[in-house]
Protein backbone atom coordinates (compact mmCIF):
# COMPACT_ATOMS: atom_id res chain seq x y z
CA UNK A 1 0.00 0.00 0.00
CA UNK A 2 1.31 3.44 -0.86
CA UNK A 3 -1.02 5.40 1.40
CA UNK A 4 0.58 8.04 3.53
CA UNK A 5 0.05 7.92 7.30
CA UNK A 6 -2.28 10.93 6.98
CA UNK A 7 -4.73 8.73 5.06
CA UNK A 8 -5.04 6.09 7.77
CA UNK A 9 -5.02 5.66 11.53
CA UNK A 10 -3.46 3.06 13.78
CA UNK A 11 -4.42 1.39 17.02
CA UNK A 12 -1.38 1.04 19.27
CA UNK A 13 -1.25 -0.89 22.54
CA UNK A 14 1.94 -0.99 24.60
CA UNK A 15 2.51 -2.92 27.80
CA UNK A 16 5.37 -3.85 30.07
CA UNK A 17 5.07 -7.62 30.49
CA UNK A 18 6.97 -9.36 33.32
CA UNK A 19 8.03 -12.29 31.11
CA UNK A 20 11.00 -12.78 28.75
CA UNK A 21 10.57 -12.18 24.99
CA UNK A 22 10.91 -15.94 24.29
CA UNK A 23 7.81 -16.67 26.37
CA UNK A 24 5.79 -13.91 24.68
CA UNK A 25 6.97 -15.14 21.29
CA UNK A 26 5.52 -18.59 22.01
CA UNK A 27 2.17 -17.04 22.96
CA UNK A 28 2.18 -14.97 19.74
CA UNK A 29 3.19 -17.82 17.40
CA UNK A 30 1.93 -21.18 18.72
CA UNK A 31 -1.59 -21.91 17.41
CA UNK A 32 -2.98 -23.45 20.64
CA UNK A 33 -1.72 -20.45 22.64
CA UNK A 34 -3.01 -17.93 20.06
CA UNK A 35 -6.40 -19.63 20.35
CA UNK A 36 -6.31 -19.23 24.15
CA UNK A 37 -5.99 -15.42 24.00
CA UNK A 38 -7.11 -14.35 20.52
CA UNK A 39 -9.03 -16.74 18.22
CA UNK A 40 -8.98 -20.16 16.60
CA UNK A 41 -6.36 -20.16 13.84
CA UNK A 42 -4.08 -22.08 11.49
CA UNK A 43 -1.10 -19.78 12.05
CA UNK A 44 2.50 -20.68 11.22
CA UNK A 45 5.39 -18.23 11.86
CA UNK A 46 6.56 -18.38 8.24
CA UNK A 47 6.72 -15.32 5.97
CA UNK A 48 4.12 -15.63 3.21
CA UNK A 49 1.97 -18.15 5.11
CA UNK A 50 -1.75 -17.43 4.70
CA UNK A 51 -3.88 -18.14 7.75
CA UNK A 52 -7.29 -17.45 9.19
CA UNK A 53 -8.39 -16.25 12.61
CA UNK A 54 -11.90 -17.49 13.41
CA UNK A 55 -14.27 -15.96 15.96
CA UNK A 56 -17.98 -16.33 16.70
CA UNK A 57 -18.67 -13.26 14.54
CA UNK A 58 -16.73 -14.46 11.47
CA UNK A 59 -13.15 -14.73 10.32
CA UNK A 60 -10.08 -12.66 9.55
CA UNK A 61 -7.98 -13.43 6.47
CA UNK A 62 -4.29 -12.95 7.26
CA UNK A 63 -0.88 -13.40 5.71
CA UNK A 64 2.43 -13.39 7.54
CA UNK A 65 4.68 -10.55 6.34
CA UNK A 66 7.66 -10.56 8.70
CA UNK A 67 9.04 -13.01 11.26
CA UNK A 68 12.06 -12.16 13.39
CA UNK A 69 11.93 -14.62 16.32
CA UNK A 70 11.55 -13.01 19.75
CA UNK A 71 11.62 -9.53 18.15
CA UNK A 72 9.08 -8.79 15.41
CA UNK A 73 5.98 -10.41 13.97
CA UNK A 74 3.84 -8.77 11.30
CA UNK A 75 0.80 -9.98 9.39
CA UNK A 76 -2.04 -8.59 7.31
CA UNK A 77 -5.50 -8.48 8.90
CA UNK A 78 -8.41 -8.39 6.49
CA UNK A 79 -12.01 -8.51 7.73
CA UNK A 80 -15.29 -6.75 7.06
CA UNK A 81 -13.74 -4.38 4.51
CA UNK A 82 -10.73 -3.57 6.67
CA UNK A 83 -7.29 -4.12 5.12
CA UNK A 84 -4.77 -3.56 7.87
CA UNK A 85 -1.41 -4.76 9.15
CA UNK A 86 -0.75 -5.94 12.70
CA UNK A 87 2.85 -5.61 13.90
CA UNK A 88 4.14 -6.94 17.20
CA UNK A 89 7.45 -5.62 18.53
CA UNK A 90 9.16 -7.25 21.53
CA UNK A 91 11.91 -5.34 23.32
CA UNK A 92 13.70 -6.94 26.28
CA UNK A 93 13.71 -4.87 29.47
CA UNK A 94 15.34 -5.32 32.85
CA UNK A 95 12.13 -6.84 34.25
CA UNK A 96 10.70 -8.63 31.20
CA UNK A 97 9.53 -7.35 27.83
CA UNK A 98 8.10 -4.14 26.40
CA UNK A 99 5.37 -5.40 24.05
CA UNK A 100 4.06 -3.07 21.35
CA UNK A 101 1.22 -3.94 19.00
CA UNK A 102 0.23 -1.67 16.16
CA UNK A 103 -2.70 -2.30 13.85
CA UNK A 104 -2.27 0.14 10.97
CA UNK A 105 -4.54 0.92 8.05
CA UNK A 106 -7.87 2.23 9.37
CA UNK A 107 -9.37 4.65 6.84
CA UNK A 108 -11.36 7.72 7.93
CA UNK A 109 -14.63 5.97 6.99
CA UNK A 110 -13.83 3.02 9.27
CA UNK A 111 -14.60 4.63 12.63
CA UNK A 112 -16.57 1.62 13.86
CA UNK A 113 -13.76 -0.79 13.01
CA UNK A 114 -11.23 1.57 14.62
CA UNK A 115 -13.24 1.84 17.85
CA UNK A 116 -13.86 -1.91 17.84
CA UNK A 117 -10.13 -2.60 17.46
CA UNK A 118 -9.24 -0.18 20.27
CA UNK A 119 -11.64 -2.02 22.57
CA UNK A 120 -10.84 -5.50 21.28
CA UNK A 121 -7.07 -5.26 21.60
CA UNK A 122 -7.35 -4.16 25.24
CA UNK A 123 -9.39 -7.30 25.91
CA UNK A 124 -6.99 -9.50 23.92
CA UNK A 125 -4.02 -8.10 25.85
CA UNK A 126 -5.77 -8.99 29.12
CA UNK A 127 -6.32 -12.53 27.83
CA UNK A 128 -2.68 -12.72 26.67
CA UNK A 129 -1.41 -11.76 30.13
CA UNK A 130 -3.59 -14.50 31.69
CA UNK A 131 -2.20 -17.09 29.23
CA UNK A 132 1.39 -15.98 29.96
CA UNK A 133 0.76 -16.41 33.69
CA UNK A 134 -0.37 -20.03 33.08
CA UNK A 135 2.40 -21.30 30.78
CA UNK A 136 5.99 -22.13 31.75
Amino acid sequence: MSETPADTRSVVVEREIPHPPEKLWRALTQPHLIEAWLMKNDFQPVAGHRFELRGDWGSVACQVREVEPNKTLSYTWGALGLESVVTWTLTPTRTGTHLRMEQAGFRADQQQAYRGAKYGWQRFFGNLEQVLARID
